[in-house]
Formats: structure tokens, C-alpha cells, sequence
């Protein structure tokens, strides 16, 4: 049996996108909104970075929705059938997102983003600082298909 892990949301996507298109996010601008239980303090010197890491949960992704095998992304048969984790689907089995986006600004609890591929109203997790020494080093390779999928993506 697995043990059972839970989370709290830290607070919300606000404004931005209402649908999950797969596309064009990287002009969306948005705010995270932390909840009550943190202070300002809890953001302070994440202004000092052009961009942050969120993790966010797909809290509109139906249970019949969830992937567990493999599939062609984005339904694209000329595209190859790839396991759940050889992609970035919303219907993963823990209907968990991470994006990089641009922080804009920081204003009490409230951060301004651009480029954030979740919708308005979905719950945030996490957010981490972007640092170039967590970066990959060396190459980065990845089969032709992404590439292809990501052209419309920014």
C-alpha cells in the first residue's frame, strides 16, 4: 500500500487564461495569490530573480481523464506513442504541473507572471526561485516531436 501524501494549495492562479489551451502561453500575464497564512515576508527577495518555478496542481482534470499507459500527444498519431512520463500532459496520474515563467513583480502576497500554462483559479503548490546553478548542465536532447509540438506553444 502506498502511503498516502497530502498537500495544501499556498494559494491560486488569478486572471490570465479561463481554458486550457495548448498554446501561445508565453504572452499570458497572470498573479499568484499566496492564502492568509503567509506574511509578505515569505516572498521577500524573490523580486531580485527574472523567473520562478511553479508547481500547481490540474485540479479540473476529471479522474476518467487520467493517463496511466501511454498515448500520442496531443491525440497526433503522425507523433509517437510515449508513456505519461515521457511527456507533459495535464492528465498525469498525480495531476501535477510545474512551469517556469517570467516573475514581472511582487507586491505583498501577490506575484506578477508571465508565461504561467495554468488557468485562472488553479491551486499553487510550490513556487522556487529559478537558479542557474539548479539548470541542466551539458546538452539537453529530446526527440523531434517536442520541438515540433512547442513551435505554437510561446
Amino acid at each position: 500500500m502506498q502511503p498516502e501524501i497530502v498537500m495544501h494549495s499556498i494559494g491560486w492562479v488569478r486572471g490570465g487564461r479561463t481554458q486550457p489551451l495548448d498554446d501561445s502561453w508565453d504572452c499570458e500575464e497572470a498573479f499568484i495569490e499566496l492564502d492568509g497564512r503567509f506574511a509578505p515576508e515569505a516572498l521577500a527577495g524573490l523580486a531580485g530573480f527574472s523567473h520562478i518555478e511553479v508547481v500547481f496542481h490540474f485540479d479540473q482534470v476529471a479522474d476518467a481523464e487520467i493517463n496511466t499507459g501511454a498515448r500520442h500527444p496531443r491525440g497526433r498519431s503522425d507523433w509517437p506513442l510515449v508513456g505519461i512520463f515521457a511527456q507533459r500532459g495535464k492528465a498525469r496520474p498525480n495531476r501535477i504541473g510545474v512551469s517556469i515563467c517570467r516573475l514581472l513583480s511582487v507586491e505583498g502576497l501577490k506575484l506578477k507572471v508571465r508565461g504561467l500554462d495554468a488557468i485562472d483559479g488553479t491551486p499553487v503548490l510550490d513556487i522556487k526561485p529559478v537558479m542557474m546553478g539548479f539548470l541542466p548542465r551539458g546538452a539537453i536532447v529530446e526527440p523531434e516531436w517536442p520541438k515540433e509540438l512547442m513551435k505554437d506553444y510561446l
